[in-house]
């Protein structure tokens, strides 16, 4: 397994701990991307090194220590500038990648859908382009990141910036034309009145086994690693009153999420700013939960996701002892375990609560020979009461004004009797 240093920069006004929280991060990113550190190092420094990221001095003693141990790969916890890199790069005769190209590298492996490989390469390629020599010359030591793999972006980098640029262009419209497709399917969804429910929260939170959970199936891919799932999933669930809502299983969120990351899935990310509620998912279990649901939040801010109400599910309860369970009940959020069900009916019962308002009552009959009617105003709307008539079957139901209008359309649609 390919061994990395991993380099961090302590800054005024971060803490030690934040610090090493960050690096202990990276060490796990590391590890998704298939290498292992073997060390970290932090610097503290009043400001940021404009040739080396780090101090000079440091930059040497770092080079000799990596020559000394045989190591060939040295892994930076920020994004370094094209010129800092270069230097690294020339400085260590090793493998420079900062933690950007990490993610990136991460996202290039785990990208299955065709929309989900578009957008990373988009990122990648808005990534090296900067790092680009005018003539388009090719960056030897960019080439496979941890690993030998290249990711799909890679292929350019021998290209000239212009062809880059083209490149980017010729993937912007792809993209485009599949978040079309996916406003059309958006927009078949809210022609049903079906309420959308965003999961959204750090990585490896929990939000694929908690949509599983509810769905009682187990078809959306869940792992214990960062990023698992990067291609946005949406499964129907059935909530408490009867009704129907769809569930959006979207990426994680990470600390110093790469900006290119956010521009290239935007319109993924765009299910989180149409949903009627969303479930923020916290791994309560993480000694540093709370700068990560803090991370999150700035992320939905960021997205326009701000003002849609949110609840919070502190997921994987069930590794807590009874006396930090106790402690989570003076919070506002709700405690689950998405591996156990612990919690899940309360949850079900808040989501239903904020998606369907407002319910008003209305009185329907409907022909026997309506049944495929029936079951789809059972998946629209609250029937609260059922009556067999002699020529009709009389419900009493709760619905949104939208999911009203459908029924009625639904009604219309039947042969007069």
């Amino acid at each position: 397994m390919e061994k990395a240093i991993l380099v961090g920069l302590r800054l005024p006004g971060i803490s030690r701990h934040e610090a090493q929280e960050s690096l202990r991060e990276l060490a796990r990113l590391v590890e998704t991307a298939g290498a292992v550190a073997v060390e970290t190092i932090i610097q503290q420094r009043q400001e940021i090194d404009p040739a080396y990221f780090i101090g000079a001095g440091k930059a040497a003693a770092l080079a000799e220590h990596a020559g000394r141990e045989g190591i060939r790969t040295i892994v930076f916890d920020e994004e370094l500038h094209p010129v800092q890199q270069k230097n690294l790069e020339e400085l260590t005769r090793t493998k420079i990648i900062d933690r950007t190209r990490l993610i990136l590298d991460i996202f290039a492996k785990r990208a299955r859908s065709r929309e989900g490989i578009l957008q990373v390469e988009r990122a990648q390629l808005a990534y090296y382009l900067p790092r680009l020599s005018n003539q388009g010359a090719a960056l030897d030591n960019q080439v496979g990141g941890i690993g030998t793999r290249r990711g799909p972006g890679e292929k350019a980098l021998e290209i000239g910036r212009r062809r880059v640029r083209e490149q980017i262009s010729s993937l912007d419209r792809a993209i485009e034309n599949i978040r079309r497709h996916r406003n059309v399917q958006r927009q078949k969804r809210t022609e049903a009145a079906f309420p959308l429910v965003a999961l959204a929260g750090y990585t490896n939170a929990g939000k694929s086994t908690l949509l599983n959970a509810l769905t009682h199936r187990n078809d959306v891919y869940a792992d214990d690693k960062l990023f698992a799932t990067l291609d946005p999933t949406v499964r129907q669930v059935r909530l408490p009153g009867g009704r129907y809502a769809l569930f959006a299983d979207t990426v994680g969120f990470i600390n110093k999420l790469p900006h290119q990351v956010v521009a290239a899935f935007r319109s993924t990310l765009e299910e989180i700013k149409r949903a009627k509620v969303i479930v923020h998912v916290i791994d309560i279990s993480h000694p540093n939960h709370e700068q990560q649901a803090g991370t999150a939040l700035e992320v939905l801010k960021e997205l326009g996701a701000g003002d849609i109400p949110v609840i919070t599910a502190y997921n994987k309860a069930d590794t807590l002892s009874a006396a930090q369970r106790k402690k989570l009940t003076n919070e506002e959020g709700l405690v689950i375990s998405a591996r156990t069900g612990q919690g899940l009916d309360k949850l079900l019962a808040r989501i239903e609560s904020v998606a369907t308002p407002g319910l008003i009552a209305h009185r329907i009959k409907i022909p026997y020979t309506g049944n495929s009617v029936i079951s789809k105003i059972h998946q629209l709307a609250v029937v609260k009461k059922r009556r067999y008539g002699a020529d009709a079957i009389h419900l009493e139901i709760g619905s949104t004004p939208e999911q009203w209008k459908r029924i009625q359309h639904l009604i219309k649609q039947l042969r007069p009797y």
